[in-house]
């Protein structure tokens, strides 16, 4: 927790003073959508239980040597309201909501993982190379889930055919179905918590959107996410693609995506491992 705090914290991403839009590098956008949930369900207050975890970290980055909020400007925007849970509508209203903003790193929380392709799809009209960089326990390249194309199972295939991302590495994959195989790029799946980051990076064009479902952590880290699977990547193994990714390519924006809090009192570690996680993504894309 911060040793200088004041009583007061603003509620937004780490609790930090509020910066305007033009001086803004970091644009947090809670995302809060819960249309096509099909285990666990919780995915709407993933953004809220992120945000408030976020004003527990600590500011200063030990590798990186200072107080990341006083060397990057982040700004928190207002929640996404949808009228309705309906992921196909929720398109439309993302999309409109960054569609003037993507000269800015957005960082998105959700809520499900359907976010991803309206982000992805205005980021494509600035970045036509743009390729992902997919964390994820499951492939998401179906077609159709549970009567609906703009499930959360559907998320990456819609990337691919919807908005003309042919260029797609999965990291922490342990789950997929027959019916995706013949739509994957089988030498971009990196399976469990095995992949050589060399090849990554290889694979990856100049400029990247890193979408990251949090159920790629293996379940034992990662418990509070709707489709848990055992077997995932690492906290350091993460931290390692991060580093590297920022280092090497244009991380153009990112969402993190999944995240469940669980209700029982007390048990907020892992909405604080999200927000840590975006914390750290935020100081690796912008390190001095």
């Amino acid at each position: 927790m911060h040793e200088d705090k004041e009583e007061h914290v603003p509620n937004n991403f780490l609790g930090i003073n509020e910066v305007s839009m033009e001086e803004a590098q970091v644009l947090v956008l809670p995302i809060p959508l819960e249309a096509t949930v099909s285990y666990g369900k919780g995915t709407a207050k993933g953004p809220e239980g992120i945000i408030t975890a976020s004003q527990q970290v600590e500011f200063y980055d030990h590798e990186l040597g200072y107080e990341v909020n006083e060397e990057v400007k982040i700004k928190t925007l207002p929640y996404i309201d949808f009228p309705e849970q309906n992921a196909e509508k929720a398109q439309a209203i993302i999309s409109d909501t960054i569609k003037d903003l993507t000269d800015k790193f957005i960082l998105s929380l959700g809520g499900e993982h359907s976010i991803t392709p309206a982000l992805v799809s205005e980021y494509k009209k600035k970045y036509p190379d743009l390729s992902i960089l997919y964390f994820d326990a499951h492939t998401d390249m179906r077609e159709e889930y549970r009567d609906t194309r703009w499930s959360h199972a559907c998320a990456a295939r819609r990337c691919q055919d919807d908005h003309g991302i042919k260029n797609i590495v999965w990291v922490g994959t342990r789950n997929t179905s027959l019916g995706e195989q013949q739509y994957i790029n089988k030498d971009q799946v990196n399976y469990g918590n095995t992949y050589d980051l060399k090849k990554i990076l290889s694979q990856l064009s100049d400029n990247v959107y890193l979408s990251f479902d949090v159920d790629v952590f293996d379940v034992s880290t990662m418990p509070a996410t709707g489709t848990p699977e055992p077997g995932g990547i690492s906290w350091y193994q993460a931290m390692e693609i991060f580093e590297a990714v920022t280092r090497e390519k244009n991380v153009v924006g990112a969402d993190i995506a999944e995240c469940s809090p669980i209700q029982t009192p007390g048990f907020h570690g892992y909405d604080f491992l999200v927000a840590k996680l975006a914390f750290k993504l935020i100081g690796y894309k912008f390190r001095k």
